[in-house]
């Protein structure tokens, strides 16, 4: 009886000297509609990270607006008249930042005046997003952000997501998770809104 005594308090100390495995990163994410999302979205239970999802293919953009550099407030469908490409992100999102440089690359050079439109989701707003963009030589994506993260929330996704827009404004697909914007295969897919 004495040796379980004195053996129970080292047991108890290893026990707590344990620490739990580290969880891995998630390779699927999951996509839910909220009650703002428009008439007839689909819900799309899970999908690989970076798999593309057309099934709210044809809706159109939503009547959410972002703030600039100045503050003031610009509504999406500002940016229609040529395919957009519709990027939600926030600093603080690993697989949102490196994407960065490759979709600032893409928004420089686009592809039949597909125009590149990154919104940051951070709460802080301009004071965080415009010195980010600065610090990572980001140049031709202009610092537009929604500090309540209305659109993300609104459309129930997760970051990174990524929407390809019609020139009229009508979803062609989307994407949530890391992509490669460099890849041929993303280039046939952004060739696919007119």
């Amino acid at each position: 009886m004495s040796r379980l005594i004195f053996c129970l308090p080292i047991l108890l100390l290893g026990a707590c000297d344990r620490q739990s495995a580290p969880q891995s990163q998630a390779s699927e994410v999951t996509i839910t509609n909220s009650a703002e999302m428009p008439a007839g979205a689909k819900p799309v239970a899970k999908m690989a990270a970076g798999a593309i999802d057309r099934s709210h293919k044809g809706q159109g953009l939503p009547t959410y607006a972002v703030q600039d550099a100045k503050g003031a407030y610009v509504p999406l469908n500002s940016f229609l008249g040529r395919p957009m490409l519709l990027n939600l992100w926030a600093t603080w999102c690993a697989p949102c930042v490196k994407e960065l440089p490759q979709l600032d690359t893409l928004a420089g050079k686009a592809p039949g005046g597909l125009r590149v439109i990154a919104v940051s989701q951070d709460l802080e707003g301009l004071a965080k997003v415009k010195p980010f963009l600065e610090a990572r030589g980001i140049k031709n994506l202009p610092p537009l952000y929604d500090d309540q993260a209305k659109i993300s929330g609104g459309m129930g996704v997760n970051l990174p997501t990524t929407i390809l827009y019609d020139s009229q404004g009508n979803e062609v697909w989307r994407t949530s998770g890391e992509r490669d914007w460099t890849s041929a295969e993303t280039a046939k897919l952004l060739a696919e809104a007119r």
